[in-house]
């Protein structure tokens, strides 16, 4: 329970810490309080654009946006508790991970920003996995650089630093040029056990264009890499007025590395310590999983990320989740409202998913596609959201919910069966958040079905990544000497509370396993509705 006038006496005295994160399509700022516990908030809607076949966003986006969600944050503060935001105990800054940002040795931005939206790398992305034996996605920014030089842009002789949009804020905000490893990770292949860039990596880079006479080295251009709880700088004069140009807030206040959003969903559902992991399932779906070991060989259909900490995580990212799902359940209500029914959307989506606990394990042979664009762990760059089944197989409501729930976790289950299965990792807990995950016990009995390991939901989960960072900042703040972040979270957010959990039943693992064999072989029709239908 928060007290009105203790919040706003911790407020007015500098007591309490801010996080920003900028999402794809939203700026959000999160204050919590000497408790964690999110107090106020600010937000702000944003858009990438195309612009000459590039996502971007400008520096004025970025700086207009920064700037209304924290006017929108003071007023929040404002209105609930009657004073001013002039002081903090800390701060952080996150963004959507990966991409481009080339500055020359002014500072000046050399090309529009390219964000992680952009597939332009293939060359690039595919020529760097085979040298390094280790997969280099499209969206990172080391493949972003490589391609660049591949098509002889002429910036690149130019280019004095290199760094991503969480990087870029926190430089402006303290004049730092680093980055927190786990958005690091996101830029260059990270070697945890030193808890910095892989050099051997680094060397091969730096060999593989020593022919094209730039005047730099690759370590010379990337961000400084720091791991959760190091000092990261201090806001600037500079920064307090890029951030606030009402010019209330003070300078001299700590701020945390910056981090990415996966590293901050980590801190949010409290899945960054060992064979632990996370998964977010919405309109896509990503899981993760903090690994013990690094893996034996590298996997296309897996990312190989770190914790804030530093720690090895598998990353296995699907861009098609509960899109056709939304769309089969808007169907239904359709139907029931042409015959005069009307209902709402909680209670529509929750009769309908707990229907699917009444199909059959392997959801009585029927089969669909979720693909509402291309998926590249079972190798599509188109989708078409298809549905097939057999005069014989077993066509009632029930099945058909069960099916189109278990195939928004298809791809997932493929590249989770690869650490599962092929790898054999260990996972003790797995965090569940988004909004497949909204009608208790199906979406996360589902789940624990696919990994065949429990599966976590906790209330705070939908707080989001601007709670993330600004937890990060506060361990940097408030840790004990020696206190690990895992340690942290548990003890001064968390309070040793794990959510509801679901265990998987064998029999759902079984079925699901069953409904897999038919997802994989059916490929085929896939791919030919691909074709057939443009």
């Amino acid at each position: 329970m928060i007290n009105r006038e203790e919040t706003a006496a911790a407020i007015a005295q500098g007591r309490a810490i801010l996080g920003i994160e900028l999402g794809s399509t939203r700026i959000k700022a999160v204050l919590i309080d000497e408790e964690n516990r999110p107090v106020a908030e600010g937000g702000h809607g944003w858009e990438n654009r195309l612009e000459n076949g590039i996502w971007t966003y400008t520096m004025e986006d970025i700086r207009d946006g920064l700037q209304d969600c924290y006017r929108r944050l003071k007023e929040d503060v404002a209105e609930k508790y009657g004073v001013r935001l002039t002081r903090l105990a800390a701060m952080g800054f996150s963004a959507m991970m990966h991409g481009y940002l080339a500055f020359d040795g002014e500072g000046r931005l050399l090309v529009p920003f390219r964000t992680w939206r952009n597939t332009m790398t293939e060359q690039a992305a595919k020529e760097l996995s085979e040298l390094f034996q280790f997969n280099i996605p499209q969206r990172w920014s080391s493949a972003h650089l490589y391609q660049a030089i591949l098509n002889e842009e002429p910036h690149v002789q130019d280019v004095r630093f290199l760094t991503t949009l969480a990087g870029y804020i926190h430089w402006q905000m303290t004049g730092r040029k680093v980055v927190g490893i786990g958005e690091a990770a996101g830029m260059f292949p990270i070697d945890s056990a030193v808890k910095d860039y892989d050099q051997g990596m680094i060397d091969q880079f730096d060999g593989l264009i020593a022919d094209r006479g730039y005047p730099w080295k690759l370590r010379e251009i990337l961000p400084q890499v720091l791991v959760a709880g190091e000092d990261a700088g201090t806001l600037t004069e500079e920064g307090a007025r890029l951030l606030d140009p009402e010019g209330d807030l003070k300078a001299g206040i700590p701020l945390c590395p910056p981090e990415g959003d996966a590293g901050t969903g980590m801190a949010a559902t409290n899945s960054v310590k060992v064979c632990t992991g996370n998964v977010s399932a919405g309109t896509s779906v990503f899981a993760m999983a903090v690994l013990e070991k690094p893996l034996s060989t590298y996997y296309e259909e897996i990312d190989m990320v770190t914790t804030p900490s530093g720690d090895p995580v598998a990353m296995v990212h699907c861009n098609n989740c509960t899109s056709d799902l939304n769309a089969w359940v808007g169907l239904f209500g359709e139907a029931l409202n042409a015959f005069g029914v009307e209902t709402d959307p909680d209670t529509l989506y929750g009769n309908l998913y707990r229907k699917a606990l009444e199909g059959d394990a392997d959801c009585g042979g029927l089969l669909a596609y979720n693909y509402f664009s291309g998926e590249s762990i079972t190798g599509f760059e188109e989708g078409r959201p298809l549905f097939v089944r057999k005069p014989d197989s077993r066509f009632n409501l029930a099945n058909f919910m069960r099916t189109h729930l278990f195939t928004s976790l298809g791809a997932l289950k493929d590249g989770m069966d690869i650490l599962m299965k092929k790898e054999k990792i260990r996972l003790e807990k797995m965090y569940g958040h988004g909004g497949l995950f909204k009608t208790r016990g199906v979406g996360q009995r589902f789940m624990a079905a696919a990994i065949d390991a429990p599966v976590y939901v906790m209330e705070t989960a939908g707080e989001g990544g601007a709670w993330g960072i600004a937890l990060l900042a506060s361990y940097m703040k408030n840790r004990a000497a020696d206190e690990e972040l895992a340690a942290y979270l548990n003890r001064a957010v968390f309070h040793g509370e794990d959510g509801i959990s679901e265990m998987p039943d064998p029999a759902d693992v079984k079925g699901f396993d069953a409904f897999m064999e038919r997802y994989n072989r059916g490929l085929a029709i896939e791919r030919a509705a691909v074709k057939q239908l443009d």
